[in-house]
């Protein structure tokens, strides 16, 4: 069934070349089980690159699906940050989205399609940015929103936001790998979701990936084609959509060069690298990371992550706790608060430049997925700042530098 709102694209199996008219229901390939990509027909867009209107997202609506009645809370133009210590990288601060975090972008897309199909609601399996966002558009929408989450597993800010915006939380055992299980099992048959009165919205879908490619017309749109871009890697959409970005602007002639994407993940849960590095498949099985969005042991978007580096000749690369917990507060120092998983970008980065893999005059984006505050506990764990006083003296005294004791 060919669908006008999606009649520029052809859905296309990366692994067997299998090809079929798009769909809002088919995800999977018919043949191989592959997860399907929704391919532009380059011959059927139509954009004049500088002559852009509007902001955000649908700012780039010619290479989006064609949606009518669109559910959009003006995500996207997020900032993109030069850092002082390191004048040769940019932040792209996707906290400054209206629930903090990248996932706004797809879900502007795939909660409008999702709405256009008449459904009862949407479902999706969340270690909680994704929670936080399908909640919030799909109120937006007026549509329900089921939301599967690992049993004290989610930072308690993004399950508030939850909570907050109406969404029906269900909790499971295990890891966030269980809870996409569940999902996927319940909703999802023989690759299709057409029988199912909650549409899925996990990045399994191609279509809310499409909102998420935007990140790359931003960063071409600013500072054109750097030589990196360093993304957190947890179930592997992201890097895959912002490389397919910067893709879609090679073929239409707008830009000339592709950037080098870099995947960073947590050292306890790198099923990517350990892959990268041909030592076994891309699986852990027991994740554990203070970088709580990106604590996932079976990416089910392993291949296609794997293509965007492999593609674009990029690398894997990991970063232990420590690591993560310093970059947050070296980011936090330079005024850019994100939560633990963003912060990975720039621990990956500062990794590669101490063994020597990427030069410092090397232009780089980091992309900073989501904000300090969707994990407050990770933030209260540094107190060394903090000093407890009763009298006026004792702030007189710190001020001037002295000690509050020889008050």
């Amino acid at each position: 069934m060919r669908l006008k709102p999606l009649s520029k694209y052809v859905l296309k199996c990366p692994r067997c070349g299998y090809e079929v008219e798009p769909s809002p229901y088919i995800m999977r390939c018919p043949r191989c089980g592959e997860l399907l990509d929704a391919s532009i027909i380059a011959e059927k867009i139509r954009i004049k690159w500088g002559e852009l209107r509007g902001r955000g997202v649908w700012r780039y609506r010619d290479l989006l699906p064609e949606l009518n009645g669109v559910i959009t809370m003006s995500e996207g133009s997020t900032p993109l940050i030069r850092l002082r210590a390191y004048p040769n990288a940019y932040v792209k601060f996707e906290g400054a989205n209206p629930t903090g975090s990248f996932k706004d972008r797809g879900m502007t897309v795939g909660v409008s399609l999702a709405s256009s199909l008449g459904v009862r609601g949407i479902i999706v399996a969340s270690t909680g940015n994704t929670a936080a966002s399908a909640a919030a558009y799909s109120a937006r929408a007026g549509i329900e929103c089921m939301v599967v989450l690992p049993k004290g597993g989610v930072a308690k800010g993004k399950l508030g936001q939850a909570l907050l915006h109406g969404a029906r939380i269900v909790e499971v055992p295990g890891t966030f790998d269980n809870a996409l299980e569940y999902v996927l099992s319940t909703v999802l048959e023989s690759g299709s979701a057409g029988n199912a009165s909650y549409y899925p919205l996990n990045s399994i879908n191609q279509w809310r990936l499409e909102g998420q490619k935007t990140i790359a017309y931003e960063i071409v749109e600013e500072v054109g084609v750097p030589d990196y871009v360093f993304v957190p890697v947890g179930n592997g959409g992201n890097i895959y959509a912002i490389w397919k970005g910067f893709r879609e602007l090679m073929e239409l002639n707008i830009i000339d060069k592709m950037p080098k994407m870099i995947g960073v993940q947590a050292s306890g849960a790198a099923p990517l690298v350990k892959y990268w590095r041909g030592l076994g498949e891309a699986r852990v099985d027991k994740p554990s990371t203070v970088a709580s969005a990106i604590r996932i042991g079976k990416p089910i978007n392993w291949y296609r992550a794997y293509r965007a580096v492999k593609y674009s000749n990029g690398f894997f690369i990991d970063a232990s706790d420590d690591e993560i917990l310093m970059t947050q507060r070296v980011l936090g120092r330079e005024g850019v608060g994100v939560e633990p998983a963003s912060a990975a970008s720039l621990a990956g980065y500062m990794k590669a430049l101490r063994e020597g893999v990427i030069d410092p005059s090397n232009n780089v984006v980091l992309i900073a997925t989501g904000h300090a505050l969707k994990d407050p506990d990770a933030l209260l764990r540094d107190s060394v700042h903090t000093v407890s006083i009763s009298s006026i003296d004792e702030l007189k005294a710190l001020i001037m530098g002295r000690s509050i004791i020889d008050v």
